[in-house]
């Protein structure tokens, strides 16, 4: 019993720190350069015009003229100076950041190695005190910074980098944007001198910027945020609520016509929806291989052939139990839609007479999947 009262206490506890806990937002790009910086300065000026209280903690403008030009008017926490082997460096401040407590703080490269001597080792562990404190952070970095894709990013551009984040990093943020360039606006803001200053450009051209490498890593990026959009959608909505894409299942006989009819029309469906979709034949014992004719089963097999060519997945069960293989296998595979072709009768005379089709609209009646008769 006691043991129980603590675990409910401890888990109390930890929804009421994680309610004080400030909101996290991080900005991924695929290199430098496409404005990661820009982006959350534009954010800061909106948030101070909407009356927010926002901090600049840390920023890098690397030099670019417009990026820099964007830091007038913002208040800024002014860095901590340490020295370190006989050299004055410049860091983030945290101690001021949370002293001062704003309620949203820029916190530029998060993948940044602290000075020796810091509080943390690292940028993001500043960030993770900044957000247990109860201060919503904006923050960035580029996508080969992540510990999980760092070996790949590094085959792709040929640079080891040292530098990472740790992906639970970004299991921590509330939001991920990603800022998407194609590879000729990028290498286009690099001629014209937007990203590194003239004497960089030629052996940035010859390196790193290179359209293969940039949409290799743009492919990275944007598959990385659509990830985790995809893991918060299904962690944080509760499942009755959640808006489940469409995906369409044709269910077919070895009736040739009605299934190639059935095939046709879900395709288009499909495709208008740009949905995955499925084709179920469930044999039931009167439908085996010995008790069919030899063309029923050539036309069965074309069917399937069709299917496949415009893109389906065909699915075979042997099943005396039609509507409950059907139900089944929708339920398995969270189809929206159920597909089937038009009976020979009319509606009337198919729920009266047909058990099959009856059986099958009174289970579609108590779940939230759709039922369409082509025709």
């Amino acid at each position: 019993m006691d043991q129980s009262r603590d675990d409910s206490v401890r888990q109390f506890l930890e929804l009421v720190k994680r309610s004080r806990r400030g909101k996290f937002k991080i900005y991924i790009g695929m290199s430098a350069g496409v404005g990661k910086t820009y982006r959350m300065l534009q954010e800061a000026h909106a948030l101070l015009r909407n009356g927010i209280d926002v901090r600049i903690g840390y920023i890098e403008t690397h030099g670019r003229a417009e990026t820099h030009a964007l830091l007038e008017g913002l208040p800024l926490i002014p860095r901590r100076a340490i020295f370190y082997k006989g050299k004055e460096l410049e860091e983030m401040d945290l101690s001021s950041i949370l002293s001062r407590h704003p309620e949203v703080v820029i916190v530029d490269e998060l993948a940044h190695t602290n000075v020796e001597g810091s509080k943390n080792a690292k940028r993001w562990q500043d960030v993770t005190d900044i957000l247990e404190a109860g201060i919503n952070v904006i923050s960035a970095l580029n996508i080969q910074h992540i510990e999980s894709l760092n070996g790949e990013a590094e085959e792709i551009t040929g640079v080891k980098i040292s530098e990472r984040v740790p992906d639970r990093v970004l299991e921590m943020a509330d939001e991920i944007v990603n800022i998407d360039l194609t590879a000729d606006e990028l290498i286009g803001r690099l001629r014209e001198g937007k990203i590194y200053d003239s004497s960089k450009i030629r052996q940035a051209l010859s390196n790193f910027f290179q359209s293969d490498k940039i949409l290799q890593l743009r492919e990275l990026a944007l598959r990385e945020v659509a990830h985790h959009l995809e893991k918060k959608i299904d962690t944080e909505i509760p499942k009755q609520i959640k808006l489940r894409p469409e995906r369409f299942m044709a269910c077919i006989s070895s009736n040739q016509e009605i299934a190639r009819t059935v095939i046709r029309k879900t395709a288009r469906l499909a495709s208008y929806y740009r949905s995955p979709w499925i084709v179920l034949y469930v044999q039931a014992d009167s439908e085996s291989g010995q008790r069919i004719r030899l063309d029923k089963q050539r036309h069965l097999i074309n069917n399937f052939k069709l299917a496949t060519e415009l893109g389906a997945e065909v699915v075979k069960i042997k099943s005396n139990e039609i509507t409950r293989t059907i139900m089944t296998e929708a339920e398995k595979r969270e189809v929206t839609t159920i597909c089937i072709g038009r009976p020979h009768l009319n509606l009337l005379q198919v729920i009266l007479r047909t058990a099959i089709f009856s059986q099958l609209l009174r289970k579609i009646a108590v779940t939230d999947t759709d039922l369409i008769i082509l025709s």
